[in-house]
């Protein structure tokens, strides 16, 4: 929203939540999610143009366009559960349009939903339209992390689906005039409404399984000897393959991509499809058997016990550039640790304490809940010490994780981190950051995820 205000100067935007802290938090100097370039995009444009305000219905009910990005959670009980997306808060924020509107709407679904949303929705929206014309588009984000602002300035593609009808290509046209402010017309793919729906979730699916395929390949180089970091870059070298999404690592993490998977699975299983179904499941399950790898690698190359053992985790966020933990590996890994008895210390320069409790100790699915629903003072993990800085983490640890691929990660002074540390002194590198040849020559045992791996490492397997 912030991206559309800035580069539709005469379009008015206002940003709603029910959430007062939420909305005090964007209309602050500290805006409540980190992401490069997201400040002065909101800075520039906040009080002309751009508004965030938790006067819900009066700002649908004044608006031409209603873009939902209400949470769309993976069920944990009833139908589908632990599969199935929960379209509760979807369906509330629909009645509530449907409520206080008092003029023809278009409303677009911005979050990611499975196939068929729209048409529930319209359901809705006509059984309690009072005579008011709703017309439903659909159109995903594609955005990463990290690089979102970039994203949203040039965008690979912008989808928007809708009905084939006289109303629903009026309602599309309404909104690729929005786009078409910034974004060149042959970047502007318009569908129908299913296909919008499913692309979203097919986008997300692939992402994923070239990571789930290249961390496949990762426990056969180990296994074999390859470096998977050589094998990718041959891999990659394919133009039908291409280089991105290629590197080898703890696992994916993220809002979205388990989430999605898990939502087309159950799709394939409702539509009477078990071999798709059971295809995409693999993803998954490759992604939780690096994890689960990831710490039996740990722990067996330690005498096999972490037991009241110090390990320093450096990066909690799935991704490097986000304070975002949303399905992050490090909670699996940092979980196993614990399992273990280990001691941790955790740094991530952009994560904070309490977001790091509230993750160790939540379910499952919880934090795809707004905050207010969530557990409210989640009991904290005793053996869990969050610091602010790298060489606090590691001073006396025989252990170091690296979860997260953070730039300075690359640049510390290992000499000075090793001094401090108990000996012998590991570095399991869970993102492939460090070089581990000048790590092994300073005296560590490093393990790197699909590279040969150390003398020490061979004598210990990891049991699986």
């Amino acid at each position: 929203m912030a991206v559309i205000a800035l580069k539709c100067p005469d379009i008015e935007v206002a940003v709603v939540d029910i959430s007062v802290p939420r909305i005090t938090a964007w209309n602050s100097d500290t805006l409540p999610i980190y992401e490069p370039g997201l400040d002065e995009v909101v800075k520039q444009r906040r009080g002309k143009n751009l508004f965030f305000s938790t006067d819900v219905e009066r700002h649908v009910c004044e608006a031409d366009i209603v873009f939902v990005s209400v949470n769309t959670p993976t069920k944990t009980r009833g139908l589908g559960a632990g599969k199935a997306a929960d379209l509760t808060y979807w369906e509330s924020a629909a009645r509530m349009i449907a409520d206080v509107s008092k003029s023809d709407k278009i409303v677009v679904e911005k979050s990611t939903v499975p196939v068929k949303t729209a048409e529930a929705i319209e359901k809705i929206l006509t059984h309690n339209s009072k005579g008011i014309n709703f017309q439903i588009l659909s159109n995903p984000e594609f955005l990463a992390e990290g690089t979102a602002i970039q994203d949203l300035f040039n965008p690979d593609r912008v989808l928007i689906g809708g009905r084939e009808t006289p109303g629903g290509e009026k309602a599309i046209k309404a909104l690729k005039d929005v786009y078409a402010n910034w974004v060149p017309e042959e970047n502007i793919i318009t569908t129908n409404l299913w296909s919008a729906e499913l692309s979203k979730l097919a986008a997300n699916a692939f992402l994923a399984q070239r990571i789930s395929s290249v961390n496949a390949m990762s426990a056969l180089c180990e296994a074999t000897g390859a470096n998977v970091s050589q094998v990718a870059y041959a891999v990659g070298k394919d133009t039908r393959i291409g280089p991105k999404f290629l590197n080898a690592s703890v696992g994916f993490g993220g809002s979205c991509f388990q989430k999605d998977i898990l939502n087309l699975v159950y799709i394939c299983e409702c539509n009477g499809l078990p071999e798709v179904a059971e295809y995409w499941k693999q993803v998954i399950k490759i992604n939780d058997y690096q994890k689960t790898r990831f710490v039996n690698r740990v722990v067996a190359s330690m005498f096999n016990t972490v037991s009241n053992k110090k390990i320093a985790i450096l990066g909690f966020a799935f991704k490097k550039d986000t304070g975002d933990t949303r399905e992050t590996p490090a909670i699996d890994v940092c979980k196993g640790l614990l399992g273990d008895k280990a001691m941790l210390s955790i740094y991530d320069p952009q994560v904070t304490e309490d977001q790091i409790q509230r993750d160790l100790s939540m379910k499952k699915f919880d934090w795809d809940h707004p905050l207010h629903l969530q557990p409210m003072s989640p009991t904290t993990v005793k053996q869990v010490g969050v610091v602010w800085d790298a060489y606090e983490a590691t001073k006396d640890a025989h252990g170091v994780c690296i979860l997260t691929e953070w730039d300075e990660f690359k640049n510390l002074d290992f000499q000075k981190i090793y001094d401090n540390m108990q000996k012998p002194a590991f570095v399991f590198d869970g993102r492939n950051v460090v070089d581990s040849e000048k790590l092994r020559e300073i005296g560590f045992i490093v393990y790197s995820i699909g590279k040969p791996l150390d003398a020490w490492l061979k004598d210990m397997p990891a049991l699986v």
